[in-house]
């Protein structure tokens, strides 16, 4: 643990108390709020839910009962439109009432011509404007008319909506009641068709000659904002006039301000095309406008005037969801933002008219017993967070006192035994034991005192050994070292002192350095400075040390870190110096020694190599004569003497090419450029190939070779041909060195994971001396001066063939009666069949001889080659790369023999010509060399030939690859 992470126990002890007690307790009062609030938030939220449905339901309610309201009055009004209608009717029809002398009396004509009434009378007001000529006015239907007053009286009395009862005809004629002074109000030259209250009653405007009501206009007779209830009064198909009820704004205000509303809400009354009709005082601050009460008569008189743009809802952008709602719905509600706040807006439309009723609530009113309540329940929540944390405080003073206190009660038995735990293994005056109550503590100052007496006595006990260490050391070549790092300086054991010179046990690193080897310094010093600073424990070095006359002996200096400061840097390491000046130089000795062996063998592979090339060019050339004398003999019926002498001849050829082949193979395993091509390989095949090719032998030598069958087919994982090999090896040995007329055995047996392979002669085996010498080079076993051919290196090449092919070569043999020899071979699995079947074309026609070219420095050799090839092919040769390549560039031979030792140069370069050169790529190549090595002949594959035969070659298997390159069958 850090120096800043250690806290005293008064502070270790809080800190438990707030961990285990305080914090849990926290968590557990502040989840109880937390679901108290939140619960009072749920239900909140679900009050104020249920309360927007309920508001929701109670406004359509409300809209819809209201609405009724207003629309029965308005067809009582209608109703009213209907007989006053009527009775105008009849009045104007019945010419022969004669009206009364009052009535006569109380008209008059103005200058300007204007018939009126000029007094009350408890009758009605009557207007003719001077727009209609005085000839042309028709005097006695005003004077009529006053038939219809009691009505017009009666109507205006009944309903208190009812402002003025009134009739206008078709040439500017009024007559109205309650009476006012027409001429003081009215224009003297108005023209009545010409206002809405006259043309929305036409029949253009009402085709169904039924009750209308007109918008919201200013009153030219003075009587403010007003709407009316029109009604045609046709004469036949003339429209003799209009009548009228007129109702005030004002009327309508209390009329829709007596309205129920619940919430503290309130009415209002829009027209057809979304004109505030009605508007009341609680509803100009939320749509920003006032009722009109100061109103400009004289234009009024003039010409018609409605309500302001500013009336209309259509003009207002915010307004438009609810003006498609209304127009999708007669009657629903929906949230709007009017005066800046949310507010419910129900409607209802008044079918008689296409008006609509509409009733605002403020939301702030629906929830405000829900959300005072809330609040209260909230204020609640935070007492109880005010309460706790007042609790928690007082807890906390108390938990704090007895944190405090039992510190007390743990920190100085605690200090007792830490300065007996300070004193442990010092002689001398002891910290006294402390006094506690606690049987943890007592038992734990007993164990520092046992540990204490235990300390004491392992002092004792490794100071006796130390010096029996320095004892033993003193007698060895090991001598103590300490390095200091922070003093710099080297501490050395006597020996190492007494072996050097040194005239103190103690010197600086300087000094130190100095008598180390030059070539040595810079190493030494980055292998302590990798220890230093890379945080290696370990140190080993090999240096050489100069002693007190200047010679150098060499060093092997080991050591451990002891000790690092803060920063992680070793400042002491100590260790041990050896001397291994006598290992150094035998070390010395042998890779001298071991050089010089190496040299030694590769001459003698180059040696082995070169001669085994040398040997096989003549062989070839015997070889192949032989085979062609051969030939020729067994063409010949008398020449059976000269086949006997060709056979011997090939015989010795090619016993001269197995020995040189072992001799190269040899010298390649020595050299690790053997190559092999691991792959599976069928033993029952590889038994009976075997056996073929040694049955000449055995007839020859009248002896008897047994071969196993091998069923099932088995498989192991070798080189075909050095398993072969191997094989071979071991049956000419077997056949060589058995009895007369024996048997010699070839077999197979399973073991775990590998298959041996055996060969078993019964011959006079082998004594253990002889077996002690096997599988050595040139080693005979006393044989060498027999009849029987052989070098000696024939099972060295086994044995190295086995190794290579992850194998191993045994053998076992009793004097008198045989030996067996085997090689293990890992199993494999059968590889995968393809064979197929390939049809035989009828014979062709006799061919022209193939352009053949030869590469060959050797004239037997060529020679051998164009009599073995003679049937089928011409064959030119040349005898160096500069040749080859100029016949190359004169003609395109159908095959090229290769031979890659050539007196100007190496035959690869003719295949990089033939590989470059687009004429000549497509040349088959078949080398045919005295350079019998793997890696030579991988490489000329590489480069384009498409098959390798080492010499002497067997011109069968010469003329079988020529006739496959050629395309030619056999």
């Amino acid at each position: 643990m850090s120096p800043a992470s250690r806290y005293p126990l008064r502070r270790w002890i809080w800190r438990a108390f707030v961990q285990s007690a305080l914090i849990p307790l926290i968590l557990v009062e502040s989840v109880l709020i937390a679901v108290y609030l939140l619960t009072n938030s749920a239900i909140r939220d679900a009050q104020l839910d249920y309360l927007q449905q309920r508001a929701v339901q109670d406004l359509t309610a409300a809209v819809q009962r209201e609405g009724q309201i207003i629309d029965g009055r308005l067809q009582g009004i209608e109703a009213q439109v209907r007989i006053y209608r009527d009775a105008v009717a009849q009045a104007l029809a019945d010419k022969a009432y004669q009206p009364d002398a009052l009535e006569r009396q109380r008209h008059a004509l103005t200058a300007d011509g204007v018939f009126y009434s000029r007094s009350d009378d408890g009758r009605a007001a009557s207007f003719y404007a001077s727009s209609t000529p005085l000839a042309r006015q028709d005097h006695a239907k005003a004077l009529r008319l006053m038939r219809v007053d009691p009505l017009m009286r009666s109507i205006q009395a009944a309903s208190p909506l009812v402002s003025a009862v009134y009739f206008n005809s078709w040439d500017s004629y009024n007559r109205i009641y309650p009476f006012f002074l027409t001429p003081d109000r009215y224009p003297h030259d108005m023209v009545i068709p010409d206002y809405n209250f006259y043309y929305l009653a036409d029949a253009r405007h009402n085709p169904e000659r039924k009750v209308v009501w007109t918008d919201v206009y200013l009153d030219p007779a003075g009587l403010g904002w007003m709407m009316s209830a029109i009604a045609p009064v046709y004469r036949g198909d003339f429209l003799e006039g209009v009548v009228g009820l007129d109702i005030t704004i004002g009327k309508m205000l209390a009329e829709i301000g007596s309205l129920q509303v619940p919430w503290q809400g309130y009415a209002m009354l829009v027209s057809r095309d979304n004109s505030i009709m009605a508007l009341p005082e609680a509803g100009e601050d939320d749509f920003g406008l006032d009722e009109l009460t100061q109103h400009d008569y004289l234009e009024a008189v003039q010409r018609e005037t409605f309500k302001p743009a500013d009336f209309n809802l259509a003009q207002r952008r915010e307004l438009q969801p609810l003006l498609q709602a209304m127009v999708a719905s007669p009657s629903s509600v929906q949230e709007v933002l009017l005066g800046g706040r949310k507010q419910l807006l129900a409607w209802s439309e008044i079918p008689q008219t296409g008006w609509r009723l509409l009733l605002v609530v403020d939301e702030a009113n629906i929830f405000q017993e829900t959300n005072r309540l809330a609040a209260y329940y909230q204020q609640i929540g935070y007492l109880l967070i005010a309460g706790l944390l007042f609790f928690y405080a007082l807890f906390f003073a108390w938990m704090w006192r007895r944190s405090r206190r039992l510190s007390a009660q743990l920190a100085e038995p605690l200090q007792g035994i830490a300065g007996m735990l300070r004193g442990l293994g010092q002689v001398g005056q002891k910290t006294p034991r402390p006094a506690t109550q606690i049987d943890e503590l007592v038992g734990m100052v007993a164990a520092v005192e046992q540990a204490d007496g235990q300390l004491q006595a392992s002092e004792l006990e490794r100071e006796q050994a130390q010096r029996t260490l320095q004892l033993v050391l003193e007698c060895t070549t090991e001598s103590l070292w300490e390095l200091d790092g922070v003093k710099q300086t080297f501490k050395l054991g006597e020996r190492f002192l007494r072996r050097f010179g040194l005239d103190r046990d103690e010197i600086p690193l300087v000094e130190y350095n100095q008598r180390v080897h030059p070539d040595d310094r810079d190493r030494l010093r980055g292998l302590r400075l990798h220890c230093r600073d890379d945080g290696e424990d370990s140190f080993d070095a090999e240096y050489r040390f100069a002693d007190i006359t200047g010679q150098y002996a060499w060093l092997l200096s080991r050591g451990q870190v002891v000790e690092r400061d803060a920063a992680g840097l070793a400042v002491k390491v100590a260790g041990t110096h050896v001397d291994i000046t006598r290992l150094k130089q035998v070390q010395d000795d042998l890779r001298r020694t071991s050089l010089e062996a190496q040299a030694a063998s590769q001459a003698k592979s180059r040696f082995l190599s070169s001669m085994s090339h040398e040997l096989r060019t003549p062989l070839n050339a015997i070889h192949g004569f032989a085979q062609l004398i051969e030939l020729e003999a067994q063409e010949k019926r008398d020449a059976q003497t000269e086949l006997g002498y060709a056979r011997e001849i090939v015989n010795a050829s090619r016993h001269l090419t197995s020995l040189v082949d072992d001799i190269l193979d040899l010298s390649s395993i020595e050299s690790r450029r053997q190559q092999l091509q691991l792959k599976p390989v069928d033993v029952g095949a590889l038994l009976a190939g075997c056996a073929e090719l040694v049955q000449p032998e055995v007839q020859q030598r009248q002896q008897q070779l047994q071969v196993m069958t091998v069923a099932p087919p088995l498989y192991v994982l070798a080189d075909v041909r050095r398993v072969r090999q191997v094989l071979l090896n071991l049956l000419s040995n077997a056949i060589k060195y058995n009895a007369t007329q024996g048997l010699v055995s070839l077999g197979y047996e399973l073991r775990a994971g590998c298959v041996r392979l055996w060969v078993e002669d019964c011959g006079p085996g082998l004594s253990p001396e002889q077996q002690a010498q096997l599988f050595q080079p040139f080693q005979r076993l006393g044989w060498e001066n027999s009849s029987i051919p052989g070098a000696g290196i024939g099972l060295v090449l086994c044995r190295e063939l086995a190794e290579l092919m992850d194998g191993e070569i045994g053998f076992s043999s009793s004097p008198g009666v045989g030996s067996r020899f085997w090689i293990d071979l890992p199993s494999a699995a059968a590889p995968q069949a393809a064979a197929d079947a390939q049809a035989h074309s009828p014979a062709a026609p006799p061919r022209a001889l193939a352009q053949v070219l030869c590469i060959e420095d050797h004239p037997a050799c060529l020679k051998v080659l164009q009599e073995g090839l003679r049937q089928f092919a011409e064959v030119r040769g040349v005898a160096s790369v500069q040749r080859a390549l100029a016949a190359l560039d004169e003609r395109v031979p159908a095959l090229l023999l290769l031979d890659l030792d050539l007196p100007d140069g190496d035959g690869l370069e003719v295949l990089d010509h033939l590989r470059h050169s687009v004429r000549l790529r497509e040349v088959p190549v078949l080398v045919i060399s005295a350079t019998a090595d793997e890696a030579a002949f991988a490489e000329a594959r590489r480069r384009g030939a498409q098959a390798c035969l080492a010499k002497p070659v067997d011109l069968q298997q010469v003329r079988r690859l020529a006739l496959s390159l050629l395309g030619r069958a056999p």
